[in-house]
């Protein structure tokens, strides 16, 4: 058995196994690279390299982007943000069958875009509109459903920190060209949810009985007018070159702490502390899979295991068509049972030169790769967002999952276009001059 096949049985049997006896994926991730690093250089020679390459992993400057993302996604979800979103949201869905449903989806896309946060999505949207259509006589189910199914479009349109991970495991994809080729996908994944939304309302003649006359258009618009300038303002000025992505990331929590303090005054100087307590363990969170995830990308490449996984899947079939859906279909496996940053990490060094060979680019690849993911977040048995959608909504999963199922198949055509179609994910870039 070649090293590669020994180091690969080694790693990935490690894994399931600590990750079925419920031990943290970071953890995980550390045993099993130890375990492969103590066979090829001893017990003394372990920690010292694992600690050099965990501690290289997290030594990069643009990483310091994600820990600002996520505590300016965390100001604006306890800011009073989302509920200007909504409304706004409400303005531009009117009366169609559904709109509640379409509302809270077009306030998803929105708050994801804003804080680059699904979970904070659907917790906020969640239990806003929630009490909302219960009061209007939809279905519970239904609207937990479409809360969940649409919470990961803040995972691609941007910021997104899944992109901002990838570029960095990529090898340095720029992180602006990734922003922009999220938008498309991930308006597309909205899209096409409120298309089932759409056919289910009207099947159940769930109609909004609230009229929104021009003038309230008009207020709502304007109330929410300083929220969207954060998108804007955090997108165009890394496109025009003003700042780069980290520094964006801290203009995002400057103008959300003014904004949400100063301005619709929502937030005190008490609730910034657990703000960012909270912020700040789930940097932490995410730092040490960075770090560990390294350890495991150097021991995979210095066994040669993405080599050897390019081999086999290049040798299952010359028809470019058939080897992308396999991959698409394991990065689906992982996505149930993986986070998506951890996922990133570990399988963008593997994937990403086979992807290469078949004449992708890594810009196309990166947004793939993450919209692929991104339903994991929503699929049993570990999707956070599809978890914290359901507790907010107070329902069970075996009554919210065959609504899913509907939401599920269209989300799978969306990734199946953004697969085979390059120009969903390079057509903005490319018009902005990244190639």
């Amino acid at each position: 058995m070649g090293t590669a096949a020994a180091a690969s049985i080694i790693i990935f049997s490690i894994l399931v196994v600590l990750l079925l006896a419920g031990v943290p994926i970071g953890i995980s991730l550390c045993v099993a690279s130890l375990t492969v690093i103590v066979q090829s250089l001893g017990f003394n020679g372990a920690a010292p390299a694992a600690a050099l390459k965990m501690f290289q992993g997290i030594n990069i400057f643009t990483l310091l982007a994600i820990p600002f993302f996520i505590l300016a996604g965390n100001i604006m979800n306890k800011g009073g943000i989302a509920i200007r979103l909504i409304n706004f949201a409400t303005a531009l869905t009117g009366r169609i069958p559904g709109s509640l449903a379409h509302t809270n989806i077009v306030a998803n896309m929105l708050f994801g875009a804003i804080s680059g946060s699904g979970t904070a999505a659907a917790s906020a949207m969640g239990a806003i509109i929630g009490p909302i259509e219960k009061k209007e006589g939809y279905d519970e189910d239904f609207s937990a459903a479409v809360n969940v199914a649409t919470a990961p479009t803040g995972l691609l349109i941007p910021p997104s920190t899944g992109l901002i991970t990838y570029g960095l495991a990529s090898g340095g994809t720029s992180i602006a060209a990734l922003f922009l080729g999220g938008y498309i996908p991930g308006i597309l994944w909205g899209l096409s949810c409120m298309v089932i939304a759409f056919v289910y309302a009207k099947k159940q003649n769930f109609v909004s009985k609230k009229i929104i006359t021009f003038k309230d258009f008009i207020n709502y618009t304007l109330d929410a007018i300083p929220s969207l300038l954060l998108i804007i303002i955090v997108i165009g000025g890394i496109c025009a070159g003003v700042f780069t992505a980290t520094e964006a990331s801290a203009v995002a929590v400057l103008y959300s702490l003014v904004l949400s303090v100063f301005f619709y005054k929502t937030i005190g100087i008490k609730d910034i502390y657990s703000i960012l307590v909270s912020s700040g363990k789930m940097s932490g969170i995410i730092m040490f899979l960075v770090g560990t995830s390294n350890i495991m990308a150097w021991v995979m490449s210095f066994t040669g295991i993405p080599d050897a996984i390019a081999s086999g899947v290049l040798s299952v079939s010359d028809n470019k068509i058939i080897i992308l859906f396999a991959i698409n279909l394991l990065l689906l496996f992982v996505g149930t049972f993986m986070d998506l940053t951890p996922a990133i990490l570990i399988f963008t060094p593997i994937l990403l030169p086979v992807c290469q060979q078949l004449g992708m680019s890594a810009l196309h690849f990166g947004i793939m790769l993450v919209f692929n993911l991104s339903i994991g977040c929503i699929t049993p048995p570990v999707g956070n967002i599809l978890f914290v959608g359901i507790k907010v909504a107070g329902r069970k999963l075996e009554n919210v999952m065959p609504i899913l199922l509907r939401f599920y198949a269209a989300i799978f055509i969306i990734l199946m276009l953004v697969t085979y179609v390059p120009g969903l994910s390079t057509l903005i870039p490319g018009m902005a001059g990244y190639k």
